[in-house]
């Protein structure tokens, strides 16, 4: 359940938009508004039926009745933007005596009763102080119910006065935060789909769903973010991600920042579109929070050399030129030892995970997004159509983005996968191999150590959504690969040699723990450290407001 708090001081004005039924003056048009909830006198003399203009004027009069008896004032800080000192600044104060709060289920969930939303109204003012249950004179309120809006969230709006009934001033201090905790109790509570405090993941409105179906295709940003992860996890400076995205069939464009040509501050991509139509563009930042092109500069090193080489292919990318450099590490093949050395490391990944604390959420984050980034990468090398290795990405890509990040510790150091993502993308043929079933089965590994997290740390949606889709998709996926064989250190895999069943019973079982020794080198060779190379450095580039659109 999602809150969106706003503060206003028209009563009268907000209760009009929120009883209104006229398609041509609101954006979303109200088909159906009536009350669930409100205090004691609200719902002694309204009943369930439609609101009309008349009733919200009446009820607008009612909330707003204590601040005008008493004549109280309810003021909060305005803030300007300085031009000059490129800053907020305060700028003195505005009335805000009403508070605004709309609670929306996400489309998938569908909708509830008018009983449960009025208990649910109910339950969040008493939490969040605005009635007797605080032991302070009560603020009169009113909850009515919108039904589905335009993009499928069934929801219901609550206006509140902030001047109690003994004329005294309701605190907002935290309102935003103790919101967010308030809908997170209430959802477990109400059996309501439990949104995790740690992550965040861009939502698909209606629109951009029914033309997907419409069109029996991928949806837009769900394509476009697969083909970025991949590129991102494969690329090893920005220079070749720009190259990689291109290769994939993407548009790319930078954004500058303000009054540069050369200082890329964000990014936006597009499929190319047919012949006649216009390309629909995405910053980085919709896609997904850890697309961002600060957080992928992250995983990349930063020398003059680098941000000259990253600007010329920016520069190509914006005006639809040939790319620069023809000669990049996205046109190598990666020797056949490559594939023993990161199946390895994927297998020592997996088993440091197990060591790091579950409140160590940056470096389950960046597990995670190298992970869904292989599987990102194999996809789009495999998959014509999104398939199972698209949804374990999809999935992934979940545990990667973090809601605050620079509210966590940096992650620590653990075994590289890093490369694997450039393995898949590098694959000369269709064709699965019996190296990639052997390092399918690691990366399956590491997908369980993230559900092992996810469960122990007691988020269940997030831990049966990962199980789901590995039982479910990836694992009669897993059951057509060439079986894997033990292999000596330096050696690639070969499906003519003696063969163990175990990697695919394993996928066939799904969710169970996976142990050293069944496609591992037979000689125990300690995995390749990791080491922090891609450390991103602040430079020239970091100018200007650093953030996607």
């Amino acid at each position: 359940m999602i809150p969106n708090i706003t503060r206003g001081s028209r009563m009268s004005g907000l209760l009009l938009y929120l009883a209104s039924t006229d398609a041509d003056k609101t954006r979303n048009s109200h088909t159906d508004p009536h009350l669930v909830a409100g205090d004691a006198a609200i719902m002694a003399w309204y009943d369930d039926g439609v609101l009309d203009r008349d009733d919200a004027v009446a009820i607008a009069k009612h909330l707003d009745q204590p601040r005008k008896s008493f004549g109280v004032e309810v003021l909060q800080k305005d803030f300007r933007w300085d031009a000059a000192s490129k800053q907020r600044v305060e700028d003195g104060h505005k009335p805000a005596d009403v508070w605004h709060c709309s609670l929306s289920l996400r489309a998938e969930e569908g909708s509830l009763t008018d009983q449960q939303w009025g208990d649910i109204a109910n339950d969040f003012v008493d939490a969040m102080g605005f009635t007797e249950a605080s032991g302070k004179a009560q603020c009169r309120w009113a909850a009515i119910n919108h039904g589905t809006s335009e993009n499928g969230n069934h929801h219901i709006h609550i206006a509140v006065s902030l001047v109690r009934e003994d004329g005294t001033k309701a605190s907002t201090h935290g309102d935003y935060k103790k919101a967010q905790q308030t809908c997170r109790a209430l959802e477990t509570k109400y059996g309501l789909e439990e949104l995790s405090s740690i992550h965040s993941t861009r939502g698909y409105d209606r629109a951009e769903k029914a033309t997907a179906i419409r069109d029996e295709r991928e949806m837009h940003r769900s394509s476009l973010a697969r083909k970025v992860r991949a590129s991102a996890s494969a690329s090893g400076s920005e220079a070749e991600f720009v190259r990689r995205a291109r290769d994939t069939g993407l548009l790319v464009r930078p954004r500058y920042a303000k009054n540069t040509t050369d200082v890329v501050v964000g990014y936006s991509v597009a499929e190319r579109p047919a012949h006649g139509e216009r390309p629909i563009w995405f910053g980085g930042g919709t896609l997904a929070s850890d697309l961002k092109l600060g957080a992928l500069r992250e995983e990349w090193p930063d020398t003059p050399h680098q941000a000259t080489e990253a600007a010329a292919e920016w520069n190509a990318a914006a005006r639809n030129k040939r790319t620069v450099s023809r000669s990049g590490p996205e046109h190598a093949t990666p020797p056949a030892e490559a594939w023993v050395e990161y199946t390895r490391n994927a297998a020592a990944l997996a088993d440091q995970l197990r060591t790091i604390p579950r409140d160590d959420h940056a470096t389950w984050a960046k597990a995670a997004r190298d992970v869904s980034g292989a599987f990102a990468a194999w996809s789009y090398r495999l998959e014509p159509t999104p398939g199972p290795l698209a949804a374990t990405a999809a999935e992934l890509s979940r545990t990667a983005q973090l809601r605050a990040p620079r509210q966590h510790s940096k992650p620590v150091v653990l075994p590289s996968i890093a490369g694997t993502a450039m393995l898949f993308m590098a694959a000369s043929s269709k064709d699965k191999t019996a190296a990639q079933t052997a390092l399918m089965v690691q990366l399956i590994n590491t997908a369980f150590a993230v559900y092992e997290m996810h469960a122990q740390s007691g988020r269940s949606r997030e831990a049966q959504r990962i199980r789901a889709v590995v039982e479910e998709r990836l694992a009669p996926f897993t059951g057509t690969m060439p079986k894997a064989v033990l292999v000596s250190a330096g050696q690639q895999p070969a499906p003519e040699a003696g063969v163990t069943p175990r990697a695919i019973d394993i996928a066939r079982r799904g969710m169970v723990p996976i142990r050293p020794g069944s496609v591992l080198p037979t000689t125990p060779t300690p995995a390749t450290p990791a080491t922090p190379a891609r450390t991103y450095q602040p430079s020239r580039r970091d100018a200007g407001p650093g953030l996607d659109r």
